[in-house]
């Protein structure tokens, strides 16, 4: 038997490594190219040169255009979901400074970043591609109307907001905030009036609880934020697991 040369055993652990890291790889190659160019423009053979492999390559991770479409979806979108769920499950705060931190957190982990530019995909382009439109309510939409379901009765339980109907109630939480992510993707290298994210937030937030609280709740401003948002540790905290995972990556792809 021939003896096996000094480099295949590295050879072959740096493989193992380097396949392990090209699903995120590819993963990333097409949030850019989704958003750039959208679902029907976008081919895998581009997501491959993008991610520096084989068309071939991308094959082995998933069947299709759309597998890869939602594994984009699930690894930049369905985490925050996760996140504002365990927010709602262990906030011990007033049911309004809940809602505070869900709107901020909203725009700031999602519609202040690329990862917006997959629901404006999904309104444009939902007539052409059922599946991906009905796989986005499912994963994301759903969830994202019973999480702020879930705070709306929360409210009601602790006698912090009036009795109201969840629908359409909770789209009243989400339109505004969708209308100011499609406007900041569509119109904001436009010479067109600017909107203040913040101020528009902020401003949302105030007109939500006017209708939502009765009595001296109404006219009782929420208390100014000492510290850091909860949001924003959440924040950190997928940035650092994101960074974390790309450096082991990038390190398994470096051994030799």
């Amino acid at each position: 038997m021939t003896p096996a040369s000094p480099k295949t055993e590295p050879d072959t652990r740096r493989w193992s490594r380097r396949k392990a890291a090209r699903p995120q790889e590819l993963v990333a190659a097409a949030l850019d190219l989704f958003v750039e160019r959208g679902y029907a423009a976008t081919r895998l053979e581009d997501v491959a040169t993008a991610a520096g492999v084989s068309k071939g390559t991308v094959y082995l991770y998933f069947a299709n255009k759309e597998e890869l479409f939602k594994s984009v979806v699930r690894e930049n979108l369905v985490p925050a979901l996760a996140r504002g769920t365990d927010l709602v499950d262990t906030y011990e705060g007033s049911t309004p400074a809940l809602l505070r931190e869900l709107l901020l957190g909203w725009w700031g982990l999602i519609g202040a970043t690329q990862v917006a530019g997959l629901t404006k995909l999904i309104i444009a382009e939902s007539g052409n591609f059922p599946d991906i439109a009905q796989f986005y309510q499912d994963e994301v939409m759903g969830p994202g109307d019973a999480l702020f379901a879930r705070v709306l009765a929360r409210g009601v339980e602790r006698g912090e907001f009036r009795s109201v109907p969840a629908n359409p109630t909770t789209t009243l939480f989400c339109a505004p905030l969708m209308f100011l992510m499609l406007w900041r993707q569509s119109f904001s290298q436009l010479n067109v009036p600017a909107i203040d994210p913040d101020a528009y937030v902020d401003q949302l937030l105030h007109m939500l609880l006017f209708g939502l609280t009765t009595g001296p709740a109404r006219d009782t401003p929420l208390p100014v934020q000492q510290g850091p948002w909860v949001w924003e540790g959440i924040r950190d905290e997928l940035m650092a697991q994101r960074a974390a995972q790309a450096s082991q990556d990038e390190a398994d792809g470096a051994v030799p």
